[in-house]
């Protein structure tokens, strides 16, 4: 059913990256999603006022909350698919993270509200009314709701949608509920035991109380500017790489102003004795590239790299090496050797990871002296630099 859907409302649904394609599938799961929840809202409230259900009424409420969540995703999806304006001109992307956080705090809203409830209903136990129709509702029920909390994973993975995750561990949640009240409703008329209904609701409550403050972290990250996946680093600098001269990449930074809508920015080294017209051409090539076929815009900063000077390059491998050496997160940069009458400066950038919990004073003293270790006349002249992506570990790439 799911790729049928796709395949009659997305056009061109492999091409992911397009703006155009995603807002399709954004819209495609919020519509859907609202169908599904109006009408097992109005089948449980037709149940539920029939035989008199609080329990199966509540439920219906939930889902009528869930298809307001809908409303919020679809509203956001609009409101992101804007292109830049005067005002923004990064455009409105972060709309959808928005309407993500929106979706999470009403998850959370029904958690609080389902404890309160269910705690009611264990210091108060009422009697559960049970009917085979009912259990057919709540059934049928379950059963829709798992095939949307797969229909919106599957959509939010394809499309990389926090909101669309978010919305299918509410579905998930959801049936969680209505399987709580349906076993509830079962085991108090099999035992007579009505607080088994309270009891179910508290911990089915907890559970989403759990998952929706994790789907909130989740949401609230890119907001705040996290750094970019390992695997995105990654694939930025084995790309630059694979250009012909190119040295190094270094100074590695990417801004998410939503998604489909990223910025980088990185210092790409290359031999200093080069043409400087064929290194920027090379640039270029790689800027338009990366819009091409990433989506992504690249803005690129040159270094020249001496690489005739046999002591500068020799000096570079060893401060490397020991970089690494005091932590395999540590890297250093343009290195420069400047002599002089009485001294030679030796200058280089020491880059660490963002949130470093180590001494960096001890571990810039030891880099310079090991700099003096090499040679006496040398003077140490360090910037101190934070890095702003981490790439995948060793043993990963």
């Amino acid at each position: 059913m799911t790729q049928l859907l796709i395949h009659l409302f997305v056009r061109h649904p492999d091409d992911t990256k397009n703006a155009a394609v995603r807002t399709a599938y954004g819209n495609l799961a919020s519509l859907v999603g609202m169908a599904c929840n109006l009408l097992l809202c109005l089948g449980k409230l037709a149940a539920g006022t029939l035989f008199g259900s609080i329990a199966i009424m509540a439920d219906a409420l939930n889902n009528l909350s869930d298809a307001s969540s809908n409303v919020v995703s679809l509203v956001g999806f609009r409101l992101a698919a804007k292109g830049p304006d005067e005002k923004h001109p990064y455009g409105h992307a972060r709309y959808e993270y928005l309407a993500g956080l929106v979706v999470c705090v009403t998850i959370l809203a029904i958690g609080l509200s389902l404890l309160k409830e269910s705690a009611l209903k264990v210091l108060h136990p009422t009697a559960v009314v049970f009917s085979w129709l009912s259990v057919g509702v709540l059934a049928a029920s379950i059963l829709v709701k798992l095939w949307m909390s797969r229909f919106n994973k599957t959509i939010g993975q394809r499309i990389n949608s926090e909101t669309l995750m978010a919305t299918a561990a509410d579905s998930r949640n959801d049936v969680l509920t209505t399987s709580a009240v349906l076993l509830s409703t079962v085991l108090s008329h099999l035992t007579g035991w009505d607080v088994l209904d309270g009891l179910m609701g508290v911990a089915v409550a907890a559970f989403i109380l759990w998952s929706g403050w994790g789907l909130m972290m989740d949401t609230l990250s890119p907001l705040l500017g996290e750094s970019p996946s390992p695997e995105l680093v990654e694939h930025i600098e084995h790309t630059v790489m694979s250009y012909p001269g190119v040295l190094g990449v270094h100074d590695l930074m990417v801004h998410d102003y939503g998604p489909g809508h990223q910025f980088a920015s990185l210092h790409i080294e290359f031999p200093a004795e080069a043409d400087p017209l064929e290194a920027h051409d090379i640039i270029d090539n790689i800027e338009r590239d990366f819009l091409k076929k990433d989506h992504l815009q690249v803005t690129i900063h040159y270094d020249p790299i001496v690489t005739s000077d046999a002591a500068v390059g020799i000096l570079r491998s060893r401060l490397m090496e020991k970089a690494r050496q005091m932590d395999p997160r540590l890297s250093i940069h343009d290195l420069r050797i400047v002599p002089g009458d009485s001294h030679t400066n030796v200058l280089f950038d020491l880059v660490f990871p963002a949130g470093y919990t180590g001494d960096k004073d001890a571990r810039l003293a030891e880099m310079c002296n090991f700099v003096k270790e090499q040679d006496p006349r040398y003077c140490c002249m360090v910037k101190v630099e934070q890095s702003y992506a981490s790439a995948l570990p060793e043993e990963d790439q």
